[in-house]
């Protein structure tokens, strides 16, 4: 039998999705050419946005035609120049049923309505669901009718998350956020913050390390609030600083094939100054770091929930470039929040002005139901709010086109992973900051770490030449 993912939204997912893949293979099946073309479709959804939960309607509605062409139902639109795979499939297998999978931080937000709403789902998979998928698996083989999937009470973090053949994969550390930012979702589909045990990080790690994976990301909403038991620390809890220096050891310990440590997503508030302290004497933990901000006004930032100040933020980026001089950041930002004026906003522009970030997911205020924010008074015209994120958009353009500049000429380590879609005789690969650079080189050389000069930018991409 035959599967297909779509996967939409956070890292978190694409472990999710990975996870669940390494249980469809070891049931024997195999990953299908096309969705029209499999036993069952899983859509792993993402509901930050309302555009993301748009489109993933909008696909549903797509699955909807194919489902019914697939089972010959009445009504079937055979003769749509998209549905014609489905056709060609029923015109050589008959009718096999075909299965509909929702998941993610969608169908909980929308647990006990969308399946009503979409009758093309036959499962809805919530975020304490994911344990069940065993026997949505064998309901599938037994060509069963779909069923509601029980919840279990507590999240349960999936034994291995990794992509067969991968040299990059996630690993999964923490679950859920205790902030409630007043804009964001995450809490009420996720939960509360989780900690994974180290023993089943540093197996999973021990697994990934068979199989010659190079490079991992720790993964969770608000990673560097992990926080977990552990007697054979001081005090008997491993905190995240002391998480990675356990983890980097073990590395060493084993002769792992892994040689870098990256993690995400950071909150400003957790990131301390042991931590900073324990990554600048590190020898595994890369220099890139995706620390979302938000905002540059301290009023807006007090509105968001945000816990933490302008003033704070900027010290802490002090601090990081002190201790690492090669250090690049990424950031988030948002304009058009409920009542943000145009000095506030302008407080935005000179917050970037003043830390330079190398780039930045910009994007403006979108309400989201059952969060606070969505009904404060003084919501933003939306042409007012692309009018500045227009403005913001220039101006880290601007940015990212500076601070990458200044890059070229260095010599620096990089790991190859593909080969580039522009020339066949170069390979793609990314610095310990995530940059990308494209370098002429034998393909054989895919999944290694070779030195690389940076010779000129091309767009977001360096261009370089291998040294030997």
């Amino acid at each position: 039998m035959t599967y297909f993912f779509e996967t939409y939204g956070c890292e978190m997912n694409i472990a999710e999705s990975a996870a669940i893949e390494q249980l469809f293979i070891s049931r024997g099946w195999s990953k299908a050419e096309e969705p029209e073309l499999a036993d069952m479709v899983v859509i792993n959804t993402c509901s930050v946005r309302g555009s993301a939960e748009n489109r993933i309607f909008g696909r549903l509605g797509y699955y909807s035609g194919v489902k019914k062409i697939r089972h010959k139902e009445p009504g079937a639109k055979t003769r749509l120049e998209e549905m014609q795979k489905a056709v060609e499939f029923v015109e050589k297998n008959g009718v096999v049923p075909f299965y509909v999978v929702l998941m993610g931080c969608m169908a909980e937000r929308l647990l006990d309505s969308v399946k009503k709403d979409f009758p093309v789902i036959d499962f809805v998979v919530g975020t304490f669901g994911k344990s069940k998928f065993g026997d949505i698996i064998s309901a599938a083989e037994e060509h069963k009718k779909g069923f509601k999937i029980e919840e279990d009470s507590e999240y349960t973090f999936p034994k291995i998350s990794y992509e067969e053949q991968a040299f990059s994969t996630f690993v999964p550390i923490m679950h859920g956020c205790n902030n409630f930012c007043t804009y964001c979702i995450v809490p009420y589909v996720r939960g509360r913050e989780v900690s994974r045990p180290v023993e089943q990080i540093l197996s999973e790690i021990d697994f990934l390390s068979k199989r010659n994976v190079k490079e991992i990301t720790l993964l969770g909403q608000n990673v560097n609030a992990y926080r977990c038991k552990d007697e054979s620390v001081e005090g008997g809890e491993l905190n995240f600083p002391k998480l990675l220096k356990k983890i980097s050891a073990h590395l060493d310990e084993t002769a792992s094939s892994i040689r870098w440590i990256r993690f995400e997503s950071s909150n400003p508030n957790d990131f301390s100054d042991e931590l900073i302290e324990m990554i600048a004497n590190d020898r595994h933990v890369c220099h890139g770091f995706h620390i979302a901000a938000q905002h540059g006004n301290n009023e807006i930032l007090r509105r968001m929930n945000r816990k933490n100040t302008r003033e704070e933020f900027l010290a802490l980026v002090k601090k990081l470039r002190s201790a690492m001089p090669d250090v690049e950041l990424i950031t988030d930002l948002m304009v058009g929040f409920p009542g943000e004026t145009e000095e506030q906003f302008e407080d935005i522009l000179s917050f970037m002005n003043e830390i330079k970030f190398e780039s930045a997911f910009m994007y403006y205020y979108n309400p989201r139901e059952g969060t606070p924010a969505a009904s404060f008074e003084n919501q933003i015209d939306v042409a007012v709010k692309k009018e500045r994120l227009k403005k913001v958009i220039d101006l880290q353009l601007k940015h990212t086109t500076e601070v990458m500049s200044g890059r070229v000429g260095k010599t620096v380590t990089v790991l190859a992973d593909i080969v580039s879609r522009d020339d066949e005789n170069e390979l793609l690969g990314k610095t310990e900051q995530n940059e990308r650079v494209a370098f002429k080189a034998d393909k054989k050389l895919i999944g290694s770490f070779v030195t690389v000069k940076l010779t000129a930018l091309n767009g977001n991409t360096f261009k370089g030449v291998m040294i030997n």
